[in-house]
């Protein structure tokens, strides 16, 4: 089976020195792009987080500070990692709450303009969690019949992600080979700002998921209460969340001028 695509989508994985979106850092990441006529190409790189790996995570993934201390940083590798994704859609396992979060902050941090707006995502643990609720181990056992032998290595999962989702097409028949169809049927919620403190309600509008205002309309929020905008920027959210909020901002004003 071949993946219908319309414009190329890149698999990724990372590896990381742990799981807070807004504090930690990549080191190691690996992507799979798949073009719309079948071609493939994949590129995987070691990252200096710059910062200290904690035992505990480098006995999950392997990755060592030693292993990583000659390798470049995610600055000096952004534009490259940027130009392989820039005209594609984006998937992984679990990457709509972890994975993309987390390379938009590094992306942003290297001075990268990344926006998320013109790509669609489609998260292949969401599918498997609304069909079988299991693990990528066992997706892989489950649908592929392969064992799994190099878990957390992000080559290996980047790959076997890849190879999951498309038995999960030939496996279920009401999943659609498009894209756009498999983004929305694994997407938990509609996030604007892809950690989930933005989302969209019912009728589309930006709303706030979380604090004092839990439901209330973004723009609504930043009219009555002005400082709430200033203490996000100051808070230790995401950048991307940052970002995202600025431009719901800015838009309302430009709107007001206009």
């Amino acid at each position: 089976m071949q993946l219908k695509l319309t414009k190329p989508i890149c698999f990724f994985d990372l590896e990381t020195t742990g799981v807070n979106v807004a504090k930690d850092r990549i080191v190691e990441i690996s992507i799979l792009k798949i073009f719309p006529n079948g071609n493939k190409e994949s590129k995987t790189w070691l990252v200096n987080p710059e910062m200290n790996i904690p035992e505990e995570v480098v006995a999950v993934h392997g990755i060592s500070n030693e292993k990583v201390a000659n390798e470049p940083t995610f600055k000096e590798l952004s534009k490259e990692i940027y130009s392989m994704i820039k005209d594609s859609d984006l998937a992984g396992f679990n990457s709509d709450r972890f994975d993309i979060p987390l390379l938009a902050e590094e992306m942003l941090r290297a001075d990268v303009d990344f926006d998320l707006k013109n790509m669609i995502s489609v998260d292949v643990q969401t599918i498997f969690h609304k069909m079988e609720k299991r693990t990528l181990g066992a997706a892989y056992k489950f649908y592929c019949n392969k064992d799994l032998t190099d878990a957390h290595s992000a080559e290996a999962d980047t790959q076997a992600t890849y190879e999951v989702l498309l038995s999960q097409l030939e496996r279920y028949p009401e999943l659609e080979n498009n894209v756009k169809k498999l983004s929305e049927f694994s997407t938990r919620r509609q996030s604007v700002d892809f950690a989930g403190f933005i989302i969209l309600d019912e009728n589309g509008e930006a709303i706030f998921s979380f604090g004092k205002h839990k439901g209330k309309k973004v723009h609504e929020v930043l009219e009555k209460e002005p400082g709430y905008f200033g203490w996000i920027l100051n808070a230790d959210f995401p950048l991307y969340t940052k970002k995202v909020l600025t431009q719901i901002k800015l838009s309302k004003l430009n709107n007001k001028l206009g």
